[in-house]
């Protein structure tokens, strides 16, 4: 089942293993390196999966999240970003680009000011600089620098592009009532002003990127804090992003990052994949401590999801496919 092929918009994978977005330091100061390179080809050539996205990258400088993440923010980046394309299709795979801005979380090259939806320190990074609120000017700013880092993607040869609103950064600091403080279009009194800047960030990358290219969104569906986003939230902002285009919906946590604190299990978000899925017509990804092949294949058979990302055990072997 797991090595089953599934199509995504007009792509068809030729299995439902995936690796997600995982950020590996493995770069200069953003800049893909060799060891960048031989870890992407490694991992496709030996495992398999038909889906890889690469570490998440920063579409402005100024929303950069790590010194050492990889950046796409401009288009001096399409050459490196080409050599990681050109390796991992080289080796079967199929790849997608992740997309992101920091927002309060951000740690920018030049010490500047940070920003967020509000005013709030950021609960899973805490930054000793206090975000400044967004201007909807600023938004609709940043928007358009989401759309020209996804025609960087494409010419750089990915597959596809996956917006990033998870993991207590800035797309997901809307999503947040606990980051959210704002009155405007874009606060926290219903779920369509919540999501608000992702859906017309997705319209914008839609134009540039074409209808045939598939569009992925990384939703931190729930905070598992109290006040916080909640397994509800997640499937009515997963219908409102469907309805807006998106092809795939890869589903994880929000302020608490990629680990849910009150379940271990393997598949751990797969209460809340399991309701997106039964909302929305389609593809929805399940990562979260999956590390043994049967229990992808029992996740898949249950039906939480219609794929399942396979993380640490791909970081830190790229033979896990084939020893599993």
């Amino acid at each position: 089942m797991l090595y089953d092929p599934i199509t995504i918009n007009r792509l068809t994978l030729k299995s439902r293993l995936v690796m997600p977005p995982m950020q590996t330091g493995r770069t200069d100061l953003g800049h893909v390196t060799d060891d960048l390179v031989n870890y992407y080809h490694e991992r496709a050539l030996y495992s398999k999966p038909g889906l890889i996205f690469t570490e998440h990258s920063c579409i402005t400088e100024a929303g950069r999240a790590a010194k050492e993440q990889l950046s796409i923010a401009d288009d001096g980046m399409i050459p490196e970003h080409r050599r990681l394309t050109d390796a991992i299709h080289a080796a079967g795979s199929r790849v997608f680009v992740q997309l992101n801005h920091g927002g309060s979380s951000a740690v920018p090259f030049d010490d500047g000011e940070i920003v967020s939806a509000s005013a709030v320190v950021n609960l899973r990074k805490p930054s000793p600089r206090m975000p400044r609120p967004l201007t909807v000017p600023e938004i609709h700013e940043l928007e358009d620098a989401y759309a020209r880092a996804a025609l960087r993607a494409l010419e750089a040869g990915y597959d596809g592009v996956e917006i990033h609103c998870a993991h207590a950064y800035l797309l997901n600091q809307f999503y947040s009532p606990l980051s959210n403080l704002r009155d405007d279009e874009y606060g926290a009194a219903c779920m369509e002003n919540r999501v608000r800047f992702l859906l017309e960030t997705m319209e914008k990358v839609r134009a540039v990127i074409g209808a045939d290219c598939p569009m992925a969104v990384r939703l931190g569906g729930a905070d598992y804090m109290p006040g916080g986003s909640t397994e509800e939230d997640a499937v009515e902002a997963a219908r409102l992003i469907e309805r807006a285009g998106a092809d795939l919906l890869d589903i994880s946590g929000g302020m608490c990052g990629y680990i849910r604190p009150d379940c271990k299990e393997p598949g751990y978000f797969g209460s809340m994949t399991e309701k997106v899925r039964r909302a929305v017509s389609i593809p929805v990804i399940l990562t979260g401590g999956v590390a043994k092949l049967a229990d992808a294949e029992r996740l898949l058979a249950e039906g939480k999801a219609d794929l399942i990302g396979v993380g640490r055990a791909l970081l830190l072997d790229a033979h896990w496919a084939e020893k599993a």
